[in-house]
C-alpha cells in the first residue's frame, strides 16, 4: 500500500476506487434473469381485395304505352246484304202442341225465339213474334215474314208498317191500341238460292200451335188477312173469296191485299179494292158489338 492510501485508511476513509487488476465481483448470481419474451410473429398482410364494384342497378324498361287501335272505317251502306250471310242461331229443344197449348204470353214469345219444330231453324236468321195490344178485338194477319222484317223483328214494319198505319188510322183504328198485328209462321221460308217462297205443308203445320194459341189468348172478335196466301192459309181447306165474310171460331175473317202490294200500285185499283175491304170489316165488326 503506498502512502496516500495509508493515509486515507488511518483517516478511516476507504479507497474510492480499486485497481484494474482486480477481479470484479460475480453478479451474475444477482442478476435475475428475465423470461424470455415471445416475439410474436408479424402477421401476414392480407393480400389486397380488389374493391367490388357496385352493383349495377338496371332500370326495367318503362311499359310501352298502349295505344288504342284507331277504329275502322267502315263506309256506309244502305246495302243489307251482309244480314243474308249472318249465322243461324242455334235451335233449342223442340216444344210440343200440348206445351204451347199452355202457355202465356211471355211463355209463347220464349218458345218462338227458340222454335225447332222444322227445318226453317236451320236457315232463318231470326224470329218474328206479333206485335201490339194483347187485349185487341182486331187481328191483322200475314202470311210469313219479309226479308226486312226478319232484320228488324217486327212484324208489318218499315214502309209496309206506315201504310198499314194509316190504313188502320182510316177505320178509326190504333195500330198500337184495340190492335194485334202477326204472322201465320213466325220464320221466312227461303229456297236453296236463298229467295223467299211458299211455305211447305209441313212447314205450316209446325208453327200452326203457335198461332192458335195467339188466337186463344187473344180472343179476337174480327180478323183481316193481309194477301192472298194469308188468306188460303188461315182457314185450311177453304179457298179464300173477296168480299166475302168468312168464320174462324167466334171471329170474322176479311181478306184484303198486303201492304207490300199496295206500295207497288201505280194504278190506285188494288187501294181503291182494299178500301172496300176495310169498310166490309169496320162494318161486320160493329154489327156485331
Amino acid at each position: 500500500m503506498n502512502r496516500s492510501a495509508v493515509f486515507l485508511d488511518e483517516m478511516g476513509v476507504g479507497p474510492l476506487w480499486r485497481l484494474r487488476q482486480e477481479a470484479a465481483p460475480a453478479v451474475a448470481e444477482e442478476i435475475v434473469m428475465e423470461a424470455p419474451v415471445a416475439v410474436a410473429e408479424p402477421e401476414p398482410e392480407p393480400e389486397p381485395v380488389a374493391a367490388m364494384a357496385p352493383p349495377v342497378v338496371v332500370a326495367e324498361p318503362a311499359p310501352a304505352p298502349v295505344v288504342a287501335p284507331a277504329p275502322v272505317a267502315v263506309a256506309e251502306d244502305s246495302s243489307t246484304a251482309w244480314f243474308d250471310d249472318a249465322p243461324a242461331p242455334p235451335p233449342a229443344r223442340q216444344v210440343t202442341d200440348a206445351e204451347i197449348a199452355a202457355m202465356d204470353w211471355d211463355g209463347l214469345s220464349a218458345a218462338v225465339a227458340k222454335c225447332a219444330r222444322c227445318d226453317l231453324c236451320k236457315t232463318r236468321k231470326g224470329v218474328v213474334m206479333g206485335r201490339g195490344d194483347r187485349q185487341a178485338e182486331w187481328l191483322m194477319v200475314a202470311s210469313s215474314p219479309s226479308r226486312g222484317e226478319e232484320r228488324e223483328g217486327r212484324a208489318l214494319g218499315g214502309e209496309q208498317g206506315l201504310l198499314l198505319d194509316n190504313m188502320l188510322k182510316a177505320m178509326t183504328l190504333d195500330a198500337n191500341n184495340n190492335v194485334y198485328i202477326t204472322h201465320l209462321l213466325k220464320c221466312r221460308p227461303l229456297d236453296d238460292s236463298g229467295q223467299e217462297r211458299m211455305p211447305t205443308d209441313a212447314e205450316s203445320a209446325a208453327c200452326r200451335p203457335y198461332f192458335e194459341r195467339e188466337l186463344a189468348l187473344l180472343q179476337p172478335r174480327t180478323i183481316v188477312t193481309l194477301g192472298q196466301m194469308a188468306a188460303a192459309g188461315i182457314i185450311a181447306g177453304e179457298k179464300p173469296v173477296r168480299g166475302k165474310v168468312r168464320q174462324l171460331g167466334n171471329a170474322a175473317v176479311v181478306a184484303t191485299f198486303h201492304p207490300d202490294l199496295l206500295l207497288q200500285d201505280e194504278t190506285g185499283k188494288a187501294k181503291a179494292r182494299a178500301w172496300a175491304d176495310l169498310c166490309l170489316a169496320t162494318g161486320t165488326h160493329a154489327a156485331r158489338g
